[in-house]
Protein backbone atom coordinates (compact mmCIF):
# COMPACT_ATOMS: atom_id res chain seq x y z
CA UNK A 1 0.00 0.00 0.00
CA UNK A 2 2.58 2.21 0.85
CA UNK A 3 4.50 1.89 -2.38
CA UNK A 4 1.50 4.34 -3.85
CA UNK A 5 3.07 7.08 -1.82
CA UNK A 6 6.66 6.33 -2.95
CA UNK A 7 5.54 6.38 -6.34
CA UNK A 8 4.03 9.90 -6.22
CA UNK A 9 5.97 12.65 -7.57
CA UNK A 10 4.18 15.84 -7.87
CA UNK A 11 4.79 19.55 -9.56
CA UNK A 12 7.91 21.18 -8.33
CA UNK A 13 5.77 24.42 -7.75
CA UNK A 14 2.98 22.65 -5.48
CA UNK A 15 3.74 21.71 -1.62
CA UNK A 16 1.65 18.99 -1.72
CA UNK A 17 -0.72 18.26 -4.40
CA UNK A 18 -4.12 17.15 -4.50
CA UNK A 19 -3.72 13.72 -5.69
CA UNK A 20 -1.19 13.27 -3.00
CA UNK A 21 -3.21 14.56 -0.64
CA UNK A 22 -5.86 12.34 -1.33
CA UNK A 23 -4.08 9.51 -1.40
CA UNK A 24 -2.25 10.20 1.93
CA UNK A 25 -5.80 11.06 3.77
CA UNK A 26 -7.10 7.82 2.33
CA UNK A 27 -4.27 5.98 4.05
CA UNK A 28 -4.34 7.53 6.98
CA UNK A 29 -7.88 6.87 7.44
CA UNK A 30 -7.25 3.22 6.71
CA UNK A 31 -4.76 2.19 9.05
CA UNK A 32 -6.18 5.01 11.73
CA UNK A 33 -2.55 6.21 12.23
CA UNK A 34 -0.42 9.41 11.25
CA UNK A 35 1.75 8.97 8.07
CA UNK A 36 4.73 11.73 7.03
CA UNK A 37 6.13 12.33 3.46
CA UNK A 38 9.51 13.45 2.91
CA UNK A 39 9.81 14.88 -0.33
CA UNK A 40 12.26 16.52 -2.18
CA UNK A 41 12.50 19.56 -3.98
CA UNK A 42 11.99 17.62 -7.20
CA UNK A 43 8.43 16.01 -6.16
CA UNK A 44 9.81 13.00 -5.57
CA UNK A 45 9.02 11.03 -1.90
CA UNK A 46 11.97 10.25 -0.24
CA UNK A 47 10.76 8.63 2.90
CA UNK A 48 7.16 7.71 4.12
CA UNK A 49 7.22 7.79 7.87
CA UNK A 50 4.41 5.52 9.59
CA UNK A 51 3.75 7.03 13.20
CA UNK A 52 3.21 10.58 15.15
CA UNK A 53 7.32 10.36 16.30
CA UNK A 54 8.98 8.92 13.26
CA UNK A 55 11.71 11.25 11.62
CA UNK A 56 13.56 10.85 8.39
CA UNK A 57 15.83 8.04 7.96
CA UNK A 58 19.77 8.52 8.70
CA UNK A 59 20.59 7.24 5.60
CA UNK A 60 18.17 10.30 3.39
CA UNK A 61 19.95 12.63 6.22
CA UNK A 62 22.98 11.96 5.49
CA UNK A 63 22.19 12.13 1.89
CA UNK A 64 20.44 15.36 1.93
CA UNK A 65 23.02 17.74 3.70
CA UNK A 66 21.85 21.10 5.59
CA UNK A 67 24.36 23.88 7.10
CA UNK A 68 23.84 27.16 9.36
CA UNK A 69 23.69 29.00 6.20
CA UNK A 70 20.97 26.88 4.19
CA UNK A 71 18.25 23.92 4.30
CA UNK A 72 18.00 20.33 3.50
CA UNK A 73 16.25 20.65 0.67
CA UNK A 74 13.61 18.23 2.03
CA UNK A 75 10.13 19.07 2.97
CA UNK A 76 7.92 17.00 5.76
CA UNK A 77 4.24 16.26 5.47
CA UNK A 78 2.47 14.82 7.89
CA UNK A 79 -1.09 13.88 8.14
CA UNK A 80 -3.30 13.41 11.42
CA UNK A 81 -6.47 12.03 12.29
CA UNK A 82 -7.64 15.29 14.08
CA UNK A 83 -7.43 18.92 12.85
CA UNK A 84 -4.51 20.26 15.20
CA UNK A 85 -1.93 22.86 15.01
CA UNK A 86 1.69 21.90 14.33
CA UNK A 87 3.06 21.08 17.81
CA UNK A 88 5.82 22.46 19.63
CA UNK A 89 8.21 19.12 18.59
CA UNK A 90 7.40 19.55 15.17
CA UNK A 91 8.68 23.36 14.96
CA UNK A 92 11.59 22.03 17.00
CA UNK A 93 12.45 18.97 13.99
CA UNK A 94 12.10 21.97 11.64
CA UNK A 95 14.87 23.66 13.34
CA UNK A 96 16.89 21.15 14.15
CA UNK A 97 17.03 19.12 10.70
CA UNK A 98 16.74 22.60 8.80
CA UNK A 99 13.67 21.24 6.33
CA UNK A 100 12.67 23.44 3.39
CA UNK A 101 8.98 23.61 5.41
CA UNK A 102 6.99 21.20 7.48
CA UNK A 103 3.34 20.71 7.02
CA UNK A 104 0.15 18.84 9.33
CA UNK A 105 -2.64 17.71 7.07
CA UNK A 106 -5.87 17.16 9.09
CA UNK A 107 -8.03 13.99 7.79
CA UNK A 108 -11.60 14.34 7.78
CA UNK A 109 -14.00 11.45 9.38
CA UNK A 110 -14.39 10.37 5.89
CA UNK A 111 -11.06 10.24 4.99
CA UNK A 112 -10.83 13.26 3.16
CA UNK A 113 -7.76 15.93 3.26
CA UNK A 114 -8.66 18.90 5.32
CA UNK A 115 -6.90 22.07 6.11
CA UNK A 116 -3.38 21.93 5.80
CA UNK A 117 -0.79 23.78 8.49
CA UNK A 118 2.66 24.55 7.14
CA UNK A 119 5.78 26.28 8.96
CA UNK A 120 8.93 27.39 7.56
CA UNK A 121 12.06 28.68 9.15
CA UNK A 122 13.52 32.33 8.72
CA UNK A 123 16.65 34.35 8.72
CA UNK A 124 18.80 35.02 11.17
CA UNK A 125 16.96 38.59 12.04
CA UNK A 126 17.23 40.90 14.65
CA UNK A 127 13.66 39.83 15.87
CA UNK A 128 14.50 36.85 16.26
CA UNK A 129 11.62 34.73 15.27
CA UNK A 130 13.11 31.17 13.88
CA UNK A 131 9.96 30.39 12.39
CA UNK A 132 6.94 31.53 10.36
CA UNK A 133 3.24 29.76 10.79
CA UNK A 134 1.39 30.27 7.83
CA UNK A 135 -2.61 30.25 7.65
CA UNK A 136 -4.10 26.87 7.53
CA UNK A 137 -5.93 25.96 4.50
CA UNK A 138 -7.03 23.60 2.00
CA UNK A 139 -4.75 22.29 -0.26
CA UNK A 140 -5.96 23.20 -4.06
CA UNK A 141 -6.47 26.59 -2.82
CA UNK A 142 -3.14 26.75 -1.11
CA UNK A 143 -1.05 29.64 -2.66
CA UNK A 144 2.08 28.79 -1.87
CA UNK A 145 4.81 28.55 -5.26
CA UNK A 146 6.79 26.08 -3.89
CA UNK A 147 9.16 26.42 -6.24
CA UNK A 148 9.55 30.19 -6.08
CA UNK A 149 9.08 30.32 -2.40
CA UNK A 150 12.14 28.44 -1.86
CA UNK A 151 14.46 29.75 -3.97
CA UNK A 152 13.70 33.82 -2.28
CA UNK A 153 13.90 32.13 1.05
CA UNK A 154 17.04 30.57 0.78
CA UNK A 155 18.54 33.43 -1.02
CA UNK A 156 17.19 35.23 1.97
CA UNK A 157 19.40 32.98 4.38
CA UNK A 158 22.18 33.34 1.94
CA UNK A 159 22.16 37.00 2.32
CA UNK A 160 21.50 37.48 6.05
CA UNK A 161 23.54 35.21 6.84
CA UNK A 162 26.65 36.10 4.54
CA UNK A 163 26.07 39.41 6.25
CA UNK A 164 26.06 38.04 9.91
CA UNK A 165 29.38 36.43 9.28
CA UNK A 166 30.91 39.48 7.39
CA UNK A 167 30.17 41.43 10.67
CA UNK A 168 31.30 39.09 12.92
CA UNK A 169 32.97 36.35 11.48
CA UNK A 170 32.26 32.69 13.08
CA UNK A 171 30.15 32.71 15.37
CA UNK A 172 30.20 30.15 18.65
CA UNK A 173 27.68 28.99 21.35
CA UNK A 174 29.12 27.86 24.59
CA UNK A 175 28.00 25.32 26.72
CA UNK A 176 28.96 24.05 30.11
CA UNK A 177 27.59 20.55 31.53
CA UNK A 178 28.87 18.98 35.13
CA UNK A 179 28.22 18.25 38.57
CA UNK A 180 29.82 21.46 39.31
CA UNK A 181 28.07 24.32 40.90
CA UNK A 182 26.43 27.30 38.04
CA UNK A 183 29.09 29.60 39.72
CA UNK A 184 31.77 27.69 38.63
CA UNK A 185 31.05 26.38 35.27
CA UNK A 186 30.19 30.41 34.46
CA UNK A 187 33.55 31.03 35.67
CA UNK A 188 35.17 28.40 33.45
CA UNK A 189 33.08 29.36 30.62
CA UNK A 190 34.12 32.99 30.95
CA UNK A 191 37.81 31.40 30.27
CA UNK A 192 36.23 29.94 27.71
CA UNK A 193 35.03 32.43 25.78
CA UNK A 194 38.44 34.30 26.20
CA UNK A 195 39.64 31.06 24.12
CA UNK A 196 37.39 31.54 21.83
CA UNK A 197 38.06 35.43 21.49
CA UNK A 198 41.74 34.40 21.02
CA UNK A 199 41.12 32.08 17.91
CA UNK A 200 39.20 34.77 16.37
CA UNK A 201 35.14 33.47 17.26
CA UNK A 202 32.58 35.38 17.89
CA UNK A 203 30.69 34.30 21.17
CA UNK A 204 26.85 34.45 20.75
CA UNK A 205 25.62 32.99 23.62
CA UNK A 206 26.25 30.54 26.74
CA UNK A 207 24.30 27.93 27.84
CA UNK A 208 24.95 25.82 31.25
CA UNK A 209 23.33 22.77 32.81
CA UNK A 210 23.89 20.87 36.43
CA UNK A 211 23.91 17.43 35.66
CA UNK A 212 25.11 14.68 38.45
CA UNK A 213 27.37 12.76 36.60
CA UNK A 214 27.26 14.02 32.47
CA UNK A 215 25.07 12.16 30.07
CA UNK A 216 26.70 9.53 28.57
CA UNK A 217 25.40 10.10 24.94
CA UNK A 218 25.19 13.67 25.09
CA UNK A 219 27.53 14.80 27.99
CA UNK A 220 24.00 17.15 28.70
CA UNK A 221 20.30 16.10 28.79
CA UNK A 222 18.72 15.41 25.32
CA UNK A 223 15.78 18.25 25.94
CA UNK A 224 19.15 20.74 26.50
CA UNK A 225 20.62 19.63 23.62
CA UNK A 226 18.08 20.39 21.45
CA UNK A 227 17.39 23.83 23.56
CA UNK A 228 21.03 24.43 22.88
CA UNK A 229 20.41 23.51 19.11
CA UNK A 230 17.46 25.75 18.90
CA UNK A 231 19.86 28.56 20.15
CA UNK A 232 22.12 27.91 17.70
CA UNK A 233 19.98 28.18 14.74
CA UNK A 234 18.05 31.22 15.79
CA UNK A 235 20.64 33.07 16.28
CA UNK A 236 23.04 32.01 13.19
CA UNK A 237 26.03 30.10 15.57
CA UNK A 238 28.58 28.24 13.48
CA UNK A 239 29.89 26.25 16.06
CA UNK A 240 29.19 24.71 19.32
CA UNK A 241 31.95 24.41 22.11
CA UNK A 242 31.53 22.46 25.10
CA UNK A 243 33.84 22.77 28.27
CA UNK A 244 34.04 19.73 28.73
CA UNK A 245 36.21 17.10 26.78
CA UNK A 246 33.90 15.12 24.11
CA UNK A 247 34.46 11.09 24.51
CA UNK A 248 34.22 10.18 20.65
CA UNK A 249 30.88 8.41 21.14
CA UNK A 250 29.54 11.50 22.40
CA UNK A 251 30.73 13.68 19.47
CA UNK A 252 29.52 11.58 16.72
CA UNK A 253 26.21 11.45 18.76
CA UNK A 254 26.06 14.91 18.84
CA UNK A 255 26.90 15.41 14.76
CA UNK A 256 23.94 12.84 14.08
CA UNK A 257 21.30 15.31 15.38
CA UNK A 258 22.96 18.67 13.47
CA UNK A 259 25.48 19.47 10.40
CA UNK A 260 26.71 22.20 13.37
CA UNK A 261 30.39 21.92 14.10
CA UNK A 262 30.85 20.37 17.54
CA UNK A 263 33.88 20.59 19.56
CA UNK A 264 35.58 20.53 22.80
CA UNK A 265 37.74 22.31 24.88
CA UNK A 266 41.06 20.70 23.89
CA UNK A 267 39.92 21.05 20.09
CA UNK A 268 39.82 24.61 20.55
CA UNK A 269 43.19 25.02 21.91
CA UNK A 270 44.75 22.72 19.56
CA UNK A 271 43.24 24.89 17.26
CA UNK A 272 44.47 27.79 18.72
CA UNK A 273 48.12 26.26 19.24
CA UNK A 274 48.18 25.55 15.30
CA UNK A 275 47.40 28.81 14.86
CA UNK A 276 49.99 30.47 17.00
CA UNK A 277 52.86 27.88 16.01
CA UNK A 278 55.68 30.05 13.94
CA UNK A 279 58.79 27.78 14.28
CA UNK A 280 59.60 24.39 13.00
CA UNK A 281 59.35 23.02 16.87
CA UNK A 282 56.60 24.38 17.32
CA UNK A 283 54.74 23.51 14.35
CA UNK A 284 55.77 19.64 14.83
CA UNK A 285 54.60 19.50 18.25
CA UNK A 286 51.38 20.65 17.47
CA UNK A 287 50.60 18.67 14.52
CA UNK A 288 51.90 15.43 17.09
CA UNK A 289 49.20 16.35 19.65
CA UNK A 290 46.48 17.01 17.08
CA UNK A 291 47.34 13.53 15.63
CA UNK A 292 47.08 12.08 18.95
CA UNK A 293 43.64 13.51 19.87
CA UNK A 294 42.11 12.42 16.42
CA UNK A 295 43.11 9.23 16.94
CA UNK A 296 40.42 7.56 19.03
CA UNK A 297 38.16 10.02 17.22
CA UNK A 298 37.88 8.36 13.84
CA UNK A 299 34.49 7.22 12.98
CA UNK A 300 35.84 5.80 9.03
CA UNK A 301 32.82 8.28 7.52
CA UNK A 302 34.13 11.24 5.25
CA UNK A 303 37.79 11.74 7.14
CA UNK A 304 40.51 12.51 4.14
CA UNK A 305 43.85 12.51 5.35
CA UNK A 306 45.83 12.76 1.98
CA UNK A 307 48.32 15.75 3.44
CA UNK A 308 49.60 12.89 6.04
CA UNK A 309 50.96 10.86 3.43
CA UNK A 310 50.90 7.35 1.93
CA UNK A 311 50.01 7.21 -2.13
CA UNK A 312 49.95 4.22 -4.78
CA UNK A 313 51.25 0.88 -3.05
CA UNK A 314 50.32 2.06 0.09
CA UNK A 315 47.36 0.52 0.78
CA UNK A 316 46.71 -3.24 1.86
CA UNK A 317 44.66 -5.70 0.47
CA UNK A 318 40.94 -5.80 1.84
CA UNK A 319 42.16 -2.70 4.49
CA UNK A 320 39.65 -0.15 5.36
CA UNK A 321 39.47 3.38 4.65
CA UNK A 322 38.97 3.57 8.47
CA UNK A 323 41.76 1.01 9.07
CA UNK A 324 44.52 2.75 6.56
CA UNK A 325 43.68 6.06 7.81
CA UNK A 326 44.84 4.98 11.77
CA UNK A 327 47.98 3.35 10.14
CA UNK A 328 48.72 6.37 8.69
CA UNK A 329 48.16 8.79 11.25
CA UNK A 330 50.39 6.42 13.62
CA UNK A 331 52.99 6.31 11.05
CA UNK A 332 53.30 10.09 11.02
CA UNK A 333 53.22 10.47 15.10
CA UNK A 334 56.10 8.03 14.68
CA UNK A 335 58.04 10.21 12.40
CA UNK A 336 57.07 13.20 14.60
CA UNK A 337 58.46 11.75 17.62
CA UNK A 338 61.74 11.05 15.65
CA UNK A 339 61.47 14.85 14.92
CA UNK A 340 61.12 15.85 18.24
CA UNK A 341 63.79 13.50 20.03
CA UNK A 342 66.24 15.70 17.45
CA UNK A 343 64.98 19.01 18.27
CA UNK A 344 65.83 17.34 22.13
CA UNK A 345 68.98 16.64 21.17
CA UNK A 346 69.84 20.23 19.51
CA UNK A 347 68.67 21.67 23.08
CA UNK A 348 71.06 19.53 25.04
CA UNK A 349 73.73 21.43 23.10
CA UNK A 350 72.49 24.62 23.71
CA UNK A 351 71.90 23.55 27.61
CA UNK A 352 75.92 22.81 27.95
CA UNK A 353 77.34 25.91 26.17
CA UNK A 354 75.47 27.74 28.54
CA UNK A 355 76.86 25.71 31.37
CA UNK A 356 79.91 26.39 29.77
CA UNK A 357 79.95 29.91 30.05
CA UNK A 358 78.89 29.52 33.58
CA UNK A 359 75.43 31.40 33.07
CA UNK A 360 73.07 30.91 35.11
CA UNK A 361 69.24 30.45 34.20
CA UNK A 362 66.01 32.07 35.41
CA UNK A 363 62.47 30.60 33.81
CA UNK A 364 59.59 32.49 33.59
CA UNK A 365 56.05 30.75 34.05
CA UNK A 366 52.79 31.36 34.58
CA UNK A 367 49.21 30.86 33.31
CA UNK A 368 48.58 32.25 30.01
CA UNK A 369 48.22 35.58 29.20
CA UNK A 370 49.44 36.80 32.96
CA UNK A 371 52.29 38.93 30.91
CA UNK A 372 55.23 37.06 30.79
CA UNK A 373 57.01 37.80 27.53
CA UNK A 374 56.26 41.33 28.17
CA UNK A 375 58.50 41.07 31.38
CA UNK A 376 61.55 39.77 29.14
CA UNK A 377 60.92 42.23 27.00
CA UNK A 378 61.35 45.12 29.33
CA UNK A 379 64.24 43.55 31.83
CA UNK A 380 65.68 42.22 28.54
CA UNK A 381 65.00 44.95 26.31
CA UNK A 382 64.11 42.54 23.61
CA UNK A 383 61.09 42.91 21.42
CA UNK A 384 59.25 39.51 21.71
CA UNK A 385 55.90 39.60 20.42
CA UNK A 386 53.17 40.19 22.55
CA UNK A 387 49.27 40.86 22.62
CA UNK A 388 47.10 40.71 25.73
CA UNK A 389 45.37 36.89 24.07
CA UNK A 390 45.68 33.70 25.75
CA UNK A 391 48.55 31.32 24.43
CA UNK A 392 50.47 34.39 22.18
CA UNK A 393 53.79 32.64 22.97
CA UNK A 394 54.67 28.85 22.19
CA UNK A 395 58.10 28.97 21.14
CA UNK A 396 60.75 29.53 23.92
CA UNK A 397 62.59 32.60 23.86
CA UNK A 398 66.22 33.32 25.69
CA UNK A 399 67.89 36.65 26.35
CA UNK A 400 70.65 37.62 28.45
CA UNK A 401 69.82 39.70 31.67
CA UNK A 402 71.94 42.18 32.83
CA UNK A 403 72.18 42.79 36.66
CA UNK A 404 72.76 46.51 38.27
CA UNK A 405 75.99 44.66 40.01
CA UNK A 406 77.33 43.27 36.01
CA UNK A 407 76.19 39.73 36.92
CA UNK A 408 74.78 38.20 33.84
CA UNK A 409 71.65 35.49 33.70
CA UNK A 410 69.87 33.60 30.83
CA UNK A 411 66.39 34.62 31.22
CA UNK A 412 64.12 32.31 29.10
CA UNK A 413 60.14 32.42 28.66
CA UNK A 414 57.73 29.94 27.04
CA UNK A 415 54.47 28.42 26.98
CA UNK A 416 51.93 29.93 29.04
CA UNK A 417 49.87 27.06 31.54
CA UNK A 418 45.80 27.13 31.53
CA UNK A 419 44.02 24.58 33.84
CA UNK A 420 43.01 21.32 32.72
CA UNK A 421 45.72 21.73 29.78
CA UNK A 422 45.20 18.47 27.30
CA UNK A 423 47.57 16.41 28.26
CA UNK A 424 48.35 15.02 24.32
CA UNK A 425 49.57 19.12 24.33
CA UNK A 426 51.32 18.58 27.50
CA UNK A 427 53.36 15.23 25.79
CA UNK A 428 53.70 17.32 22.56
CA UNK A 429 55.38 19.81 24.40
CA UNK A 430 57.28 18.26 26.76
CA UNK A 431 60.49 18.87 25.01
CA UNK A 432 60.34 22.70 24.84
CA UNK A 433 58.89 22.89 28.53
CA UNK A 434 62.40 20.56 29.53
CA UNK A 435 64.25 24.06 28.76
CA UNK A 436 63.24 24.84 32.41
CA UNK A 437 65.03 21.58 33.84
CA UNK A 438 68.54 23.28 33.64
CA UNK A 439 66.47 26.85 35.42
CA UNK A 440 68.44 27.45 38.96
CA UNK A 441 65.31 29.85 39.73
CA UNK A 442 61.61 29.99 38.06
CA UNK A 443 59.62 33.35 38.19
CA UNK A 444 56.42 32.24 38.76
CA UNK A 445 53.99 35.31 36.85
CA UNK A 446 50.54 35.93 37.85
CA UNK A 447 47.94 38.09 36.99
CA UNK A 448 47.00 40.13 39.80
CA UNK A 449 43.53 41.14 38.75
CA UNK A 450 42.47 37.63 37.74
CA UNK A 451 39.23 36.95 39.45
CA UNK A 452 40.23 32.96 39.72
CA UNK A 453 43.61 34.02 41.19
CA UNK A 454 43.80 30.47 43.34
CA UNK A 455 42.73 28.65 40.14
CA UNK A 456 45.53 30.39 38.72
CA UNK A 457 48.24 29.62 41.12
CA UNK A 458 47.23 25.92 41.60
CA UNK A 459 46.94 25.28 38.23
CA UNK A 460 50.78 26.29 37.29
CA UNK A 461 51.58 24.33 40.40
CA UNK A 462 49.76 21.05 39.08
CA UNK A 463 51.91 21.40 35.36
CA UNK A 464 55.05 21.51 37.38
CA UNK A 465 54.50 18.52 39.52
CA UNK A 466 53.71 16.62 36.45
CA UNK A 467 57.18 17.54 34.76
CA UNK A 468 59.04 17.39 38.24
CA UNK A 469 60.18 20.83 38.38
CA UNK A 470 58.40 21.46 41.68
CA UNK A 471 61.09 21.31 43.26
CA UNK A 472 63.21 24.57 41.86
CA UNK A 473 62.77 27.43 44.13
CA UNK A 474 60.50 30.10 43.00
CA UNK A 475 59.97 33.41 43.22
CA UNK A 476 55.95 34.39 43.38
CA UNK A 477 55.92 37.71 41.37
CA UNK A 478 52.03 39.65 40.70
CA UNK A 479 52.01 41.45 37.45
CA UNK A 480 49.71 43.89 36.44
CA UNK A 481 49.19 45.47 39.95
CA UNK A 482 48.56 49.21 38.19
CA UNK A 483 44.80 47.65 37.69
CA UNK A 484 44.18 47.40 41.01
CA UNK A 485 42.21 49.83 43.37
CA UNK A 486 45.40 51.29 45.73
CA UNK A 487 46.52 48.97 48.79
CA UNK A 488 45.02 45.90 47.50
CA UNK A 489 48.19 44.74 45.71
CA UNK A 490 50.14 45.28 48.98
CA UNK A 491 47.85 42.72 50.82
CA UNK A 492 47.65 40.67 48.24
CA UNK A 493 51.85 41.02 48.53
CA UNK A 494 51.78 40.28 52.42
CA UNK A 495 49.31 37.62 52.06
CA UNK A 496 51.14 35.27 49.43
CA UNK A 497 54.29 36.36 50.01
CA UNK A 498 54.99 37.70 46.49
CA UNK A 499 56.39 40.76 44.51
CA UNK A 500 53.80 42.97 43.00
CA UNK A 501 55.26 44.39 39.50
CA UNK A 502 53.65 46.09 36.34
CA UNK A 503 55.62 45.46 33.53
CA UNK A 504 54.48 48.33 31.90
CA UNK A 505 55.98 50.53 34.35
CA UNK A 506 59.94 49.96 35.06
CA UNK A 507 59.85 52.17 38.13
CA UNK A 508 58.07 49.08 39.66
CA UNK A 509 60.90 46.59 38.39
CA UNK A 510 64.05 47.49 40.69
CA UNK A 511 62.69 45.54 43.49
CA UNK A 512 62.08 42.72 41.86
CA UNK A 513 65.68 42.90 39.86
CA UNK A 514 66.89 43.15 43.66
CA UNK A 515 65.27 40.25 45.09
CA UNK A 516 66.36 38.46 42.43
CA UNK A 517 70.05 39.14 42.41
CA UNK A 518 70.05 38.42 46.22
CA UNK A 519 68.06 34.67 45.41
CA UNK A 520 70.94 33.84 43.14
CA UNK A 521 73.46 34.90 44.82
CA UNK A 522 72.74 32.09 47.50
CA UNK A 523 71.65 29.89 44.94
CA UNK A 524 74.45 29.96 42.35
CA UNK A 525 77.35 32.50 43.70
CA UNK A 526 79.49 33.16 41.16
CA UNK A 527 82.11 30.99 41.27
CA UNK A 528 80.15 28.18 41.63
CA UNK A 529 79.90 27.15 37.79
CA UNK A 530 83.09 26.49 35.76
Amino acid sequence: MLERLYRRRMPVDEVLSAEAAKTLAQFTHEIRRPIGLVITRRGAVQDVLVGAGAEPSPTTLATFRASPRSLRGLRLIRSQLKELPLTQEDLTMLGLLRLDMIGMLAVTPKGEPGLLSLAHLNPPSSQGQLYTLLKPTLVHQCSVNFETFIRELEADLQRQSGSHAMAQGQTAILVSASPKSKAEQEERLAELAELASSADLTVIDRLVQRTQSGHHRFQLGSGKLKDVLMQAMQKGADLLIFDQDLAPAQLRAIEEITDLTVIDRTQLILDIFAQRAHSREGKVQVELAQLRYLLPRLSGQGTSLSRLGGGIGSRGPGETKLETDRRRIRERIDYLDREIAGFARHQDQRRSRRIRQAFPVLSIVGYTNAGKSTLLNVLTKSQVATAPRVFETLDTTSRRLHFPHGREVILTDTVGFIRDLPKDLLAAFRTTLDEMRDADLLLHVVDAGAKDLDTHIASVDTVLQSLTLDQIPRVLVFNKCDQLPTGQAEALCRRYGAIGISALHQETLPALMQHLEEQLATLVPLASRP
